[in-house]
């Protein structure tokens, strides 16, 4: 599988593509990357001493070749579930029109959404070294279920949820910390947010709290 033009995701191919050894990689390019390596750890093919090496070398790809090189040996065939677990759907757009917000990231710094923003079924929050603040309490659900997939490395993820929707956490934290204080039910009909992933030697923290309150984000970034 090679890379497809603008708006494709990254896919690792074999090694020796001299087309991929000039193509400059995207952001989308190395948090996709990170997402497989992420799903390797998952599975046992990396630990976690190798995933936070890889992905930190993925942080500074230069071309998709580079990081092709540091998937080559990952068993693909296994990771298919996990990767696409933390995927997007991209093509969702809400009632008004607008596209929804599929990722955010803080990659030694800062990532947010909030206020106005359209989410739909699928949401992806990685965080290496950095932190990321995702406040859904004005935000516009376009799905029933809303679905975060985490990352957190050497970094935070906050996620603020109003009180009458209906929360699940399945995170890991792995020398880090997974908090689920924030799970339970909510009223009947109300959204449910499903929180997966894990934080490596970091933090993720789903918290509930009244609408209109420290409202954070007003915009995703």
């Amino acid at each position: 599988m090679t890379q497809e033009p603008h708006g494709a995701k990254y896919f690792p191919v074999p090694l020796g593509n001299d087309v991929r050894g000039q193509t400059r990689a995207s952001t989308a390019d190395r948090e996709e990357a990170n997402a497989i390596l992420a799903a390797a750890m998952s599975v046992g093919a990396l630990s976690p001493e190798e995933f936070t090496e890889r992905a930190g070398t993925a942080l500074a790809a230069v071309t998709l070749a580079e990081l092709d090189a540091l998937c080559a040996d990952l068993p693909m065939d296994r990771l298919g579930g996990a990767v696409v677990s933390g995927r997007l759907d991209e093509t969702s757009v809400s009632t008004s029109g607008a596209a929804p917000v599929t990722r955010v990231s803080g990659i030694l710094s800062g990532g947010s959404i909030g206020g106005g923003a359209v989410v739909a079924g699928h949401l992806t929050a990685f965080s290496l070294m950095g932190g990321v603040e995702i406040d859904l309490r004005d935000v516009e659900f376009t799905a029933p279920v809303l679905t975060i997939a985490c990352r957190a490395i050497m970094g935070g993820i906050r996620i603020v949820v109003p009180e009458d929707v209906t929360v699940e956490v399945h995170g890991t934290g792995i020398m880090g910390g997974f908090s689920g204080r924030g799970a339970g039910a909510g009223r009947p009909g109300a959204p449910r947010v499903i929180v997966t992933g894990f934080a490596l030697m970091g933090g993720v923290d789903t918290e509930r709290a009244p609408r209109g309150q420290n409202l954070g984000p007003r915009r995703p970034n």
